[in-house]
Order: structure tokens, then sequence, then C-alpha cells
């Protein structure tokens, strides 16, 4: 519930600010698009966690209903898939600046980064949707004979729990699912992310530029704090999948303690960007003497390393074409 608190807190207010300044106050770039559009997912996800802290005040006792129960669910998936895609898309964006100069200063545009992100906002809603299916509610007393409802997932559809054929189904879906999740969450987009920034320190290593700006730095540390609170929660994920083939009253006992702790980390992911943006923008003894709107806009500014790769890239075309005629 403290977990939880303090990324809602946080994370509302934090991202709120960051959808005001960069939606409303600052001129509309490609970093902005990126950073708004992290934000927004953030802020959804933040919006809806007084359900989450209600229903484990409640000792998780869920009286708000299957709609919400399946919306609640969803939208925590949907911020992964939309974060961990938009951070990808930076990727292979920064990517493009540092080896295609010429065809990013031509290209890349805000309304092009808009239509990705729409795209990836689309994909995200398709993937994380059959959480809106298999997410359910159920009653049954607790050792006091009250009532209690609980949210959860209903991956065979059925309360039956003694037919093996409906408890293979419900196994096997389940598994799926944290598959997926899995693969399209976290081992791909990670993938295509280390691969990305691998070849812009090589180039950048191979041009002798400057190695990062402060629009780089924020994005390598909002990919590492993605993945220091979302990796745990995958790796119990996996572990979950151990639990129908397994016996073991340790693994059990090991997943009823860590999933929640990996879970609380995982949330508290949607609280760190905007406090990453405005750290992570100039030296600490600096931070104090500047406005909040200061604060983000010297985050959010493009930095000058797709610049000077242009300017590089055209001076060296400019040498060997007087060659050529000479």
């Amino acid at each position: 519930m403290v977990f939880y608190s303090v990324a809602f807190l946080l994370g509302v207010m934090g991202n709120g600010l960051v959808i005001w300044i960069a939606g409303f106050k600052m001129k509309k770039t490609v970093n902005t698009v990126w950073f708004l559009n992290l934000a927004i997912a953030d802020f959804i996800f933040t919006f809806f966690l007084p359900l989450s802290i209600a229903y484990t005040a409640m000792d998780f006792h869920w009286p708000f209903g299957t709609f919400l129960c399946k919306i609640n669910s969803t939208v925590a998936f949907l911020n992964m898939f939309a974060s961990i895609f938009i951070l990808m898309a930076i990727s292979i964006d920064r990517c493009f600046c540092v080896v295609s100069p010429v065809w990013s200063q031509n290209h890349r545009t805000p309304w092009l980064a808009t239509r990705v992100a729409i795209a990836i906002w689309i994909m995200a809603v398709l993937i994380s949707s059959p959480y809106l299916a298999f997410r359910d509610t159920a009653t049954s007393l607790n050792e006091e004979n009250i009532t209690i409802t609980h949210c959860y997932n209903n991956f065979a559809f059925s309360d039956n729990y003694e037919d093996d054929e409906i408890n293979l189904l419900r196994a096997t879906r389940h598994q799926a699912m944290i598959i997926t999740r899995f693969v399209c969450g976290f081992i791909i987009p990670f993938s295509c992310i280390i691969a990305c920034y691998s070849i812009i320190a090589l180039r950048l290593k191979k041009n002798h530029l400057a190695r990062s700006s402060k629009p780089f730095k924020i994005i390598i540390a909002v990919i590492v704090s993605f993945f220091i609170c979302w990796f745990p929660y995958h790796v119990f994920s996996i572990l979950e999948l151990i639990i129908h083939t397994s016996q073991s009253f340790k693994l059990r006992k090991a997943m009823l303690i860590g999933i929640p702790l990996a879970t609380s980390l995982a949330f508290l992911n949607s609280c760190i960007n905007p406090i990453l943006y405005v750290f992570m923008g100039q030296d600490f003894k600096e931070k104090f003497k500047m406005s909040i709107l200061s604060a983000f806009e010297s985050a959010f500014s493009e930095d000058s390393t797709q610049t000077n790769i242009s300017k590089n890239h055209k001076s060296k075309s400019l040498s060997v074409t007087e060659s050529n005629f000479n």
C-alpha cells in the first residue's frame, strides 16, 4: 500500500506536469512527442492506482465490479507495453540520427513521430486486450464467513477446478499470456534497444563525436530504470509457470512474497521518469536555481548531436565532391 500510494501521488503529479509542459508550454519537437507519450502512459496507469490501493487495504476484496476489474489490469499492461515500445522507438530514432543524419534532418519530424506514437498505442492496446477477456470477479467466504469478491485471471472462463481438461486449458492459456508478455514486452524491445545503442556507441566512437548530451543521458536513464523496475516482475512471472508442475513449498512461499514486491517495484517506474527529466537535465547544484518549466525545457530540448553529425557528414561529402571535380 505504501508503494502504491507513493507511485500514485508522485506519478499523477509528476506525469501531469510533464503532460502540461510538454504538451502545451513547449514547442513541438520529436523529443517532446516521445516524452509526452511516455508521460501519458504513466499518468493513465497511476490514475487508476487508487483502485489497487483500496483492493489491498480491504484485504483483497474487490467492490468495484467486473468492468473496473478488467480495466484496472488492462491499463497496467497497456502502460508496460506502451512504455517499452516508445523506448524502443526512441532508440531507433536516435540510431537513425547517428547512422543517417542527412535523412533524419530531412524526414525526422514531429508529425512522423506522432504517427509512430499512434501506431504504438494501437499495438499496445491490441496486445493488452486479452486481459479484458480473461480478467473476472468471483465471490467466496473468508475465515470469518464474510463474503468477499476477488479480481483474478479466469483463463478458462470457468470456476470448475476439478475437471482436468479445464485445468489444462487454464494452465496453457496462462503460460501463453506470460510468454507473450515476456517476449513482446521485454525480450524483443530490449534486444532492439541494446542493438541500437551499440551501433550508436560504435559510430560516435568512430567519428570522435560527443558520446552523449542531455536528452541522450535522460533516455539512457529512463531505459535503465525501466529495466530495473520491470525485470524482477518478468522473472517472477516466468517462475509462476513452474507452479503448475511443481509442489515445492519454498517456491510457493517465495512467489507469495516476491510477486507483490516485484509488482510494487514495477509500479514505481511510472513515477520515476518525471524525476529523471529534471535531475538529469543539469548539474545538481543548479537544480534548485531553475524553475520547473526551465528544467523540463532543458531536459526535452533537441540536442546538438544530430546537428554535429550532419555537419560532419556534409563536410565530408563536400570534400569528396571537390576532390572529384579537381
